[in-house]
């Protein structure tokens, strides 16, 4: 489901893509994070997604209340994931809401 924004001139839907893009380059930016992975490990590998398909390793459930995110990442070693991982949903919270008005309910990493 995408989200509307209602505006005085008309209404603009944002779809799932976008918000997924937006939240694969706004989790980019964190350090210590390695990249985005793919959400389907056919073999068992994880593939490290460039950044223009970042928004493959992001999964968007949108309803009216908010948004549910999952961001499958590759963290690099020796890092302390849960500041990494604290780090990603600070910088995906903050970007959604000021670029989509979306408000972020839940975020799975």
């Amino acid at each position: 489901m995408s989200k509307e924004v209602e505006t005085k001139n008309g209404s603009i839907v944002i779809s799932d893509n976008v918000i997924s893009f937006i939240a694969g380059m706004a989790s980019m930016g964190t350090y210590g994070l390695v990249g985005m992975a793919s959400q389907s490990l056919i073999d068992g590998i994880a593939q490290i997604l460039k950044w223009e398909n970042v928004g493959k390793g992001v999964e968007v459930q949108v309803d009216e209340d908010g948004a549910n995110i999952k961001l499958y990442v590759i963290v690099s070693y020796g890092t302390k994931i849960s500041v990494v991982a604290q780090n990603i949903i600070d910088r995906v919270s903050y970007s959604l809401k000021e670029k989509c008005g979306l408000t972020v309910k839940n975020i799975e990493i």
